[in-house]
């Protein structure tokens, strides 16, 4: 299948990111989680998700000049985002895309990894299925312009210094990239996404 085929087919099954909020509240309700797999830890992983993401959407601001910014952005694109209602990186990066996506006046459009693993194989970093990765689309054509994620540059630059170091990542550094996403509220989402639609206005 052609990737503008693949891109439109997981368009068709996306959901607003208000329908993914309540989505993973549901989980949390039912104490499960989305993905393939269902477990204990995953489904704790959403309840924290849920409460985290709950507090960065009333939270998170744009700067002043963002805003102006992405107001004028003309460029027909939409955003399409793959992740899952466990992954930590997302709930700490999709407050702030909705924020952007928003101010932009851009369609913001969430899939599931595990049922789009065609979509999700086009889209790997360094060979592997991260998540949360937004993909901005151009609307005409269904092709990618650009993507983004799993993680802000700071954060991924703190990743690839300890996997370096360690090769794995322990709970203390997962504690320590959490006290990073923490201080940085948004900020570096924000920073790399409006470098990427200047790039794309440009």
């Amino acid at each position: 299948m052609e990737l503008q085929e693949i891109i439109q087919k997981a368009t068709k099954n996306a959901i607003s990111y208000e329908q993914y909020r309540a989505f993973v509240e549901a989980h949390v309700l039912n104490n499960t989680n989305s993905g393939s797999e269902v477990t204990a830890d995953l489904a704790e992983y959403t309840k924290l998700n849920h409460q985290r993401m709950k507090r960065l959407d009333k939270t998170m601001k744009l700067s002043p000049e963002n805003k102006t910014f992405l107001s004028s952005i003309i460029e027909p694109v939409y955003f399409l985002i793959i992740t899952e209602s466990w992954c930590g990186d997302a709930a700490q990066t999709m407050p702030m895309m909705n924020k952007v996506a928003q101010a932009a006046g851009v369609p913001f459009k969430v899939v599931l990894r595990d049922e789009n693993m065609e979509l999700m194989d086009q889209f790997l970093t360094n060979g592997s299925r991260s998540i949360a990765k937004l993909i901005l689309v151009d609307q005409q054509s269904h092709l990618p312009i650009a993507t983004w994620g799993p993680r802000p540059a700071g954060a991924t630059a703190l990743v690839a210094a300890e996997k370096a170091k360690k090769g794995t990542l322990s709970p203390e550094f997962k504690q320590e990239l959490q006290n990073w996403y923490n201080k940085d509220k948004g900020k570096g989402t924000e920073k790399d996404l409006v470098e990427m639609l200047t790039a794309v206005n440009n």
